[in-house]
């Protein structure tokens, strides 16, 4: 059969109940039957994602055999948690909130951070200031790897930008990653509790692009909107009657203390453009086909595609499980 033309309503799912009970029937063969969990725990943060996939959690369990859990920290956004809990509310779900503030404290977490921001930006006070990693906008539609930078708001309001070494780089993202595993390790507990399943939140392009910490938001028993793209998930928030504050907000990483989007941390285009991108590059679109509805040069659209396959490519590591496939050899005494 002949695939489609390549246009901008391409990914608009038109048998949309028919997909969202296509992915509950999957949700409830591998929880009930495979894992023998009686219903679901789920991190919601106020996120596009999270709030889609507990909407279709509640179809395919019933409200009464979900836990929502929010899990704030000192750099969260009141918002977050404000948004979390009118979610649980209109869905019927119970909710908890479990801060993660004191066991960040405990591993250094924010310490081992600002180590590294100081280390660049000598006169930030994470008492009073704010901070951020980007990748700022002049590597968009570059064949390169993202350099990153740190972004400090200072109290007076003024903002100061370092290009980031990759030794404190790595630092900063290391010690972040505390909360995202800080948050699994919390889940897990009350999963095990109510012998229940962790239902993950990630999305196409986080699983795909490398866009979670594994062992953090990475850490999960199912991924309901895991092949699903982001213009598709928020498709799915509409349909299933996520609040509207949810839908409109924008997406953000509430990593750090200063306001941070994703696009400006990680995929450095918009979602609605990406999101295209992505499916002309996985599905053999050429950029000579893909280029006039994007309204980019075909050089534009092949350098975009050149850096999916880096990103993919590069962030094999975190989609990858522990390695098995030694064995011992019965002759040889190791």
């Amino acid at each position: 059969m002949d695939r489609k033309p390549f246009s901008k309503d391409i990914l608009h799912l038109e048998n949309i109940d028919e997909v969202i009970e296509g992915i509950c029937e999957q949700m409830r063969e591998d929880v009930y039957k495979r894992f023998r969990r009686y219903g679901g725990v789920i991190g919601i943060s106020g996120g596009i994602d999270s709030s889609a996939t507990l909407a279709i959690a509640t179809k395919a369990f019933g409200a009464d055999k979900l836990l929502g859990i929010m899990l704030p920290e000192t750099d969260s956004s009141p918002d977050s948690e404000n948004l979390a809990r009118e979610l649980a509310d209109k869905f019927g779900v119970k909710s908890i909130v479990e801060n993660i503030s004191g066991a960040l404290d405990g591993f250094g977490c924010y310490t081992r951070r600002d180590e590294a921001v100081k280390s660049v930006i000598p006169e930030y006070d994470p008492s009073v200031d704010k901070m951020k990693v980007i990748i700022p906008k002049e590597f968009v539609n570059k064949n390169l790897p993202p350099v990153h930078y740190v972004s400090v708001t200072f109290e007076d309001g003024s903002e100061k930008r370092a290009r980031l070494p990759m030794k404190e780089y790595l630092q900063i993202v290391a010690a972040s990653n505390f909360k995202q595993r800080c948050r699994a390790n919390m889940l897990y507990y009350h999963a095990e509790a109510l012998n229940y399943a962790v239902l993950g939140t990630p999305n196409k392009h986080e699983v795909q692009q490398g866009f979670f910490v594994k062992y953090g938001d990475g850490a999960a028993d199912v991924m309901p909107i895991g092949n699903l793209y982001k213009t598709q998930v928020y498709q799915i928030a509409r349909h299933l009657g996520v609040p509207q504050g949810i839908i409109d907000r924008t997406p953000t990483t509430d990593t750090y203390s200063a306001e941070q989007t994703q696009e400006e941390f990680f995929y450095q285009m918009p979602f609605e453009s990406m999101d295209l991108l992505w499916y002309g590059w996985e599905n053999n679109y050429t950029p000579e086909e893909v280029a006039p509805v994007m309204e980019m040069t075909p050089e534009e659209v092949n350098k975009i595609y050149k850096n999916f396959a880096r990103k993919k490519k590069t962030t094999e590591y975190l989609r990858t499980a522990p390695l098995h496939h030694y064995y011992i050899n019965q002759n040889v005494i190791v």
